[in-house]
């Protein structure tokens, strides 16, 4: 019984123990439970209030900061916005002819001519030119049907016929007077001063596109006061053409000090409307150079002084640009009859030029047609080989039918781009092989052809004639079968 009473009461212990141990974690756990949640409450409580009485004015600060920031940048982005339409105000582009509403005679008059009409088209710069002359002359009114009847009969006999060779006839109209143009390259063509390339030359220059013209030029149009007053005209002109250094001062070199002075002329300084301070900054753009205003001159000292870099300070300084458009040469300012005064520059740059303040930007034009597709668009380049090889076939007295011309240019620009009539250009991307080697480089074209395995459909005119077969244009295109009646039936009926 000992043993078992010895045994039992360690047992007993133990467990009295593990419930004392569990009732002291017991006591122990919730205490501090309990006791920090109500606190953790109360701090958290007071905690929140100051934490949002000091949030509150910190969102104000905040948003009064950013409402100042926003202010500043408003202010800053205004001022620019403000200068740019300020800028805009100066250099206003010239504003769109209002459309005006037709008078009620020439409306009866038009209505008429529909009527007579009965669904045939006629164009409506004819239609319009027959309206202006029946109201010059009231006689014509009763005559309007017959007038009508044979400008209709003019038209259709001008039409392009179904699977005409309107393209073989284009060029046949251009090549054949192209050979009678002469070969003179200058030309002093309204200004005796300014040489244009003319003839053939600048033929072969518009349709090979080529990137910039032999003798490039402007006629640069004025606006407003400044076509009318010679001295605006003046100033325009200044702010166009290139002026150099030494056409503006005279450049001194002082050996002995390794020093270069610059006397610049006042009266010609005035008249390009050019300041000793633009003088000076013009100067201190070159590399290695120290530029100080003194009196009436402008001292340049080296960096490295050195007789040798001396002697090339010089000679920059004589080809510095010192105002004016790059590319443009020279200008001769002319009073045309009509137009006022009118600025015709030797060189070219259509796109800065335009921002020149007192352009007129809808007249002013330029020889260089690729310039004039960048600035204006492709419309504007087919509209300008249109017109300048017009204009070259004109002034060697060849008449050639506008819209053969017009069907080159299409040609031209058909993709956006400017594209050369030539082995790089059109030719070049005709589908047929034959046509092709026709043309230019005749074994290149056939090598290429048969590697790639390419088909020759025969389409064209080159290539039939080539083969020997009719061209399918013309009377060629048409195919006809006449079925006979046979003569068993005509013995019978």
């Amino acid at each position: 019984m000992a043993k078992k009473t010895s045994a039992n009461k360690p047992k007993k212990e133990d467990k009295k123990t593990k419930k004392q141990v569990k009732k002291e974690t017991k006591k122990t756990t919730p205490t501090p439970k309990k006791t920090p949640t109500k606190k953790t409450v109360k701090e958290k409580k007071t905690i929140k209030t100051p934490e949002e009485k000091i949030k509150k004015p910190a969102k104000k600060k905040t948003t009064e900061k950013t409402k100042e920031v926003k202010t500043k940048r408003e202010k800053t982005k205004k001022k620019p916005v403000k200068g740019e339409k300020e800028e805009k105000k100066e250099f206003i582009p010239l504003p769109l002819p209002k459309k005006v509403e037709e008078p009620k005679e020439h409306k009866k008059i038009r209505e008429e001519i529909e009527e007579i009409l009965k669904g045939k088209s006629l164009p409506k710069s004819i239609i319009d030119k027959i309206i202006l002359e029946i109201i010059e002359n009231e006689k014509l009114k009763p005559k309007l049907k017959n007038i009508i009847d044979k400008t209709l009969a003019e038209y259709e006999k001008n039409l392009i016929d179904p699977s005409e060779a309107c393209g073989i006839v284009s060029a046949q109209s251009i090549g054949e007077p192209g050979t009678q143009m002469t070969m003179r390259t200058f030309h002093y063509a309204g200004v005796a001063e300014i040489n244009v390339t003319l003839g053939l030359p600048r033929l072969i220059e518009i349709v090979d596109a080529r990137s910039t013209p032999s003798t490039p030029m402007m006629n640069i149009y004025l606006r407003d006061e400044y076509k009318l007053n010679p001295n605006l005209a003046k100033k325009v002109a200044n702010q166009i053409e290139i002026t150099r250094l030494n056409t503006v001062a005279d450049i001194e070199t002082d050996l002995t000090n390794l020093v270069i002075y610059i006397i610049p002329n006042k009266k010609t300084i005035e008249d390009k409307n050019i300041t000793m301070d633009e003088l000076v900054d013009y100067n201190k753009k070159i590399r290695g150079i120290d530029a100080k205003a003194e009196k009436d001159r402008i001292k340049i000292t080296l960096d490295d002084p050195s007789y040798k870099k001396l002697l090339d300070v010089n000679e920059i300084l004589k080809d510095l640009q010192v105002k004016g458009i790059d590319g443009i040469k020279r200008i001769i300012i002319r009073k045309e009859p009509n137009e006022g005064y009118v600025i015709y520059s030797e060189g070219s740059n259509l796109e800065k030029v335009l921002e020149v303040e007192g352009v007129d930007q809808y007249r002013t034009t330029t020889n260089d047609i690729q310039a004039v597709g960048k600035v204006l668009g492709i419309e504007a380049a087919r509209n300008m080989i249109i017109q300048e090889a017009h204009n070259t076939l004109s002034e060697q007295g060849l008449n050639v039918d506008l819209r053969h011309i017009m069907l080159v240019a299409d040609i031209m620009t058909t993709d956006g781009t400017i594209r050369a009539i030539g082995r790089h250009g059109v030719s070049k991307e005709k589908e047929s092989v034959l046509s092709r080697a026709a043309f230019e480089i005749t074994v290149a074209h056939l090598l290429h052809a048969a590697k790639r395995g390419e088909t020759d459909k025969l389409g064209g005119v080159a290539e039939n004639i080539i083969v020997g077969q009719p061209v399918n244009l013309g009377t060629g295109a048409v195919e006809l079968i006449m079925k006979r009646k046979s003569s068993s039936k005509k013995k019978g009926k």
